[in-house]
């Protein structure tokens, strides 16, 4: 088994070395082969020359850089389309969702699973500290608005840890095309219009300050996205 983990990053200057040691130390303890794709996003604060920097310390690493900003989604498509793994991931540059849950996202896998998401709701998962006030009521009422037009029963839809099975990824992605915040909404309505299998499973998130998402701005935008892709996926 091989994994390709890929993580989206913009405006990580000053953080995304930390991410690429931490993170290639875990896999580096794994029995299983890997590979790290960094996806820069737009490199604004001169973040590609620092990943690039911080992969040469390390095998099995390299970096994609967007031209501009594309957004995650357009992101994590890019790394998926170059990635070699039979099982595909992606995880927050933060590291506010800690690599150590793949261990448990690979349990997911052997079990069965097509996609597999880390959820802050499921019974066992652990929050350390707290997202800022707004913040925490404009995710709840969006994943309420999520649940009741597209993805019923699936409460933490945005969670920023995700795995997909290569060839889930190859069926999902062929159709995707939401490119910034809204693109978990649509991976995921795909994945079950495709009868994949998803399974949750717990995760610690731990918030960090200097979140890149504009509180109220995204959360409309998501929503935007949320009805033009169920228009877009109406049959």
């Amino acid at each position: 088994m091989r994994l390709s983990l890929i993580i989206p990053a913009y405006n990580e200057a000053g953080r995304i070395a930390h991410t690429v040691d931490h993170v290639c130390g875990y896999l580096d303890r794994q029995t299983y082969e890997w590979e790290l794709i960094v996806v820069i996003d737009g490199d604004t604060q001169n973040a590609a020359a620092v990943a690039r920097a911080a992969t040469e310390r390390h095998a099995h690493t390299r970096v994609i850089v967007n031209d501009v900003n594309r957004g995650k989604g357009f992101s994590v498509r890019r790394g998926f389309a170059e990635a070699r793994g039979d099982r595909l991931a992606f995880l927050d540059a933060d590291l506010s969702l800690p690599v150590e849950g793949l261990a448990e996202m690979m349990a997911h896998f052997d079990a069965g699973a097509d996609v597999v998401i880390a959820s802050r709701t499921t019974p066992g998962a652990t929050v350390v500290g707290a997202p800022p006030a707004l913040r925490l009521v404009m995710s709840r009422v969006f994943n309420q608005l999520v649940q009741a037009v597209a993805l019923p029963g699936l409460a933490d839809t945005q969670c920023g840890f995700k795995g997909f099975t290569a060839a889930a990824a190859r069926r999902i992605f062929a159709k995707h095309q939401s490119d910034r915040f809204g693109f978990d909404v649509e991976a995921l309505f795909l994945a079950r219009k495709f009868d994949f299998r998803i399974s949750e499973m717990p995760v610690t998130c731990v918030y960090h300050g200097g979140s890149s998402v504009n509180r109220v701005g995204d959360v409309l935008n998501m929503l935007g996205d949320v009805i033009a892709m169920r228009w877009k996926h109406r049959g």
